[in-house]
């Protein structure tokens, strides 16, 4: 083997190692896939998981950065029509990849009153596919049903009329509502 072949392969072997192969190549998650896996600490102070024992549909809003203009319209669309999305059997949540002490206080600057998720490793958001190059999340909403299968993606989410859009999407996802108290 030449002398320049040789170095140019030590170079991509470093820079495989370097970047972590798994970080290179990311599949592009679609409806009918199993929704990977997750943990995350919510404003809330609870972690939250995927999946939980009473088989609710989980419905994940990832968004780019708190306090930022669309962020914020889109948040507030979510703490002022919650409503809508509580007529289902559905945990919802907004989720980025900044640090929870950003989030908590972003929550509560929108009075959002549910749990906004931060996966600080960017790990989860790398899994769903929504990690930019800029390692911030895209603005993608996910709804999984009750087996943690993905039933939707919404990859073109409108921050002002994001609730109302979640809700039509649930109703024609068929999602359950939720059991009258």
């Amino acid at each position: 083997m030449n002398h320049k072949l040789s170095n140019l392969l030590r170079l991509g072997l470093i820079l495989l190692t370097t970047a972590g192969f798994s970080g290179l190549v990311s599949a592009e998650l679609k409806v009918g896939d199993a929704a990977p896996k997750f943990a995350l600490p919510g404003t809330d102070g609870q972690t939250h998981e995927l999946t939980a024992a009473d088989g609710s549909w989980v419905v994940v809003a990832w968004f780019p950065k708190a306090y930022t203009s669309g962020c914020t319209i889109e948040c507030k669309s979510l703490a002022e029509n919650g409503h809508l999305l509580r007529e289902y059997n559905v945990r919802y949540y907004m989720a980025s990849v900044d640090p929870l002490a950003d989030n908590i206080g972003f929550a509560a600057q929108q009075q959002a009153d549910f749990p906004l998720l931060s996966d600080v490793s960017k790990e989860v958001a790398q899994a769903f596919g929504v990690l930019s190059s800029a390692g911030y999340a895209k603005r993608h909403t996910f709804y999984m049903n009750g087996n943690g299968e993905i039933m939707a993606i919404d990859r073109q989410v409108q921050p002002s009329t994001s609730a109302e859009d979640m809700a039509a999407t649930l109703a024609r996802l068929g999602t359950p509502k939720r059991a009258a108290p």
